[in-house]
């Protein structure tokens, strides 16, 4: 139960936070800032889901998997598969774009980076935390 509470649970927690924040920067906002935050909150996303599959993984592990996924993603999108698997499904819009746009790979760059530095902190303070003998 410990690794749960002290890991998954707040994993979960980012997790949602990012999505309402990705959903609600779209409500609010529009043009390119809306999108580069939508790009670096997509890389956000999945390093948190990276740390709800694997809670004991270092920080710099899950920036490293969530950057490679992202861009894998974007990558990808220079094929018409995800055009084609949009044009039928909101989700596969949604994780899987629908077009290439190279600047995109910055702000996932950027999303890594934040991402890595929260998990960090937050580790490091569970860290201390455990060794003063407390639960963090």
């Amino acid at each position: 139960m410990g690794i749960f509470l002290r890991t998954r649970l707040p994993a979960c927690a980012a997790a949602l936070l990012t999505v309402a924040a990705g959903l609600g920067i779209r409500a609010a906002g529009s043009g390119v800032v809306a999108k580069y935050a939508g790009d670096a909150l997509y890389t956000v996303l999945i390093l948190t889901l990276v740390v709800l599959i694997a809670p004991r993984v270092r920080p710099v592990t899950a920036a490293g998997v969530a950057l490679g996924f992202s861009c894998a993603v974007e990558f990808f999108q220079l094929t018409d598969v995800p055009a084609e698997l949009a044009a039928r499904s909101t989700l596969a819009r949604l994780v899987l774009g629908t077009s290439f746009n190279a600047p995109d790979l910055f702000w996932y760059t950027c999303g890594a980076a934040v991402g890595w530095a929260v998990h960090r902190a937050v580790r490091t303070r569970g860290s201390a935390g455990q060794s003063l003998g407390t639960t963090g």
